[in-house]
């Protein structure tokens, strides 16, 4: 697989002018009138038919350039755009979900710096294939603001999704007989891979001996949006919290990043790149595969860890 499909981050900041709307007035920096907000889809591969999580980010632009809305919670309405007028479809509150590492402590949407992430809707069920918009309603610094932004859902989810038997792939180990940055792009320039433990066993493995597995999907050094190498520490730190409850394995996305055309890890590819689609692929993903290979859950690009750390717990103990 050596093509680069990747559909553009929710923090490729330059697609963001389709969804602007202008500031509409109100007091503080919230308020400013040079200020723009836009709202974007941050998660893909939506289906129809099935409860999903929905994540969403906000952007604002202004004198100091382009910054994430944080904190807080969020409405979302969704409609199905046919040929006619939209059709009323299902509501969601959601709530923020940082970047790995990123502090926010307020309950109320507004712009903080140093602060990353979305804003994340569980159990959202689409009734019908095809194009949707989704609006969202935000207080930000005290203004009510309704953006909004369109997006596909697929008649059948295009990658792995919960339900559905994992896919038994020979992900790469400490044991390949590659270059390291093909098993942790953070390798690449001559390093070492940094977290070994996340590379002990492929998914194929986990499968066959009947053990859960957490599977991050992500390339730290590369990751368009960022929140690939925070979130394989977050996986670091859920295994060293919930050892006995599943393996835990990083998938990078990159066989090599650097050739020309790039090369994709067939592990990745077997589960993400999909070449006829608009899309071709996104990351990170994560996944929850239970002791019988079937996916329990999966979120992306951001997971909220006391949701994942919930699940874990729910996993019976492994023995051996």
């Amino acid at each position: 697989m050596t093509a680069r499909r990747l559909l553009l981050a929710f923090l490729a900041l330059t697609a963001l002018a389709t969804a602007c709307t202008s500031d509409g007035g109100g007091n503080g920096g919230g308020g400013n009138l040079s200020t723009s907000y836009a709202a974007q889809m941050a998660s893909t591969w939506h289906y129809a038919g099935a409860p999903q999580d929905v994540q969403v980010g906000i952007l604002a632009s202004d004198a100091d350039g382009l910054r994430p809305v944080t904190q807080g919670t969020i409405e979302l309405s969704f409609s199905f755009l046919g040929s006619g007028d939209p059709v009323v479809g299902p509501t969601a509150t959601a709530t923020f979900v940082p970047v790995p590492g990123t502090q926010v402590s307020g309950d109320s949407p507004t712009l903080v710096d140093g602060a990353n992430g979305v804003y994340a809707a569980k159990d959202v069920t689409f009734d019908r294939p095809g194009m949707w918009r989704t609006t969202v309603t935000a207080e930000i610094d005290g203004v009510t603001r309704e953006l909004s932004t369109d997006f596909p859902v697929d008649a059948t989810s295009q990658i792995p999704a919960p339900g559905m038997p994992a896919l038994a792939t020979h992900t790469l180990t400490m044991d390949s007989d590659v270059r390291p940055g093909a098993i942790d792009s953070m390798a690449d320039g001559g390093g070492e891979i940094p977290d070994p433990e996340l590379h002990a066993i492929s998914i194929a493995d986990a499968i066959d001996r009947g053990r859960p597995a957490l599977v991050l999907f992500g390339t730290p050094a590369y990751c368009t949006s960022r929140f690939c190498g925070p979130e394989v520490t977050e996986l670091q730190r859920l295994a060293a919290d919930h050892p006995d409850r599943a393996e835990f394995i990083h998938v990078e996305i990159w066989k090599d990043f650097q050739a020309q055309p790039q090369v994709i890890n067939e592990g990745a590819a077997d589960w993400l790149y999909r070449p006829n689609t608009a899309v071709g692929m996104t990351e990170p993903w994560l996944f929850l595969i239970g002791a019988d290979g079937v996916i329990l859950d999966r979120w992306g690009p951001l997971f909220d860890p006391a949701e994942v750390s919930t699940e874990l717990e729910a996993l019976p103990p492994m023995s051996g």
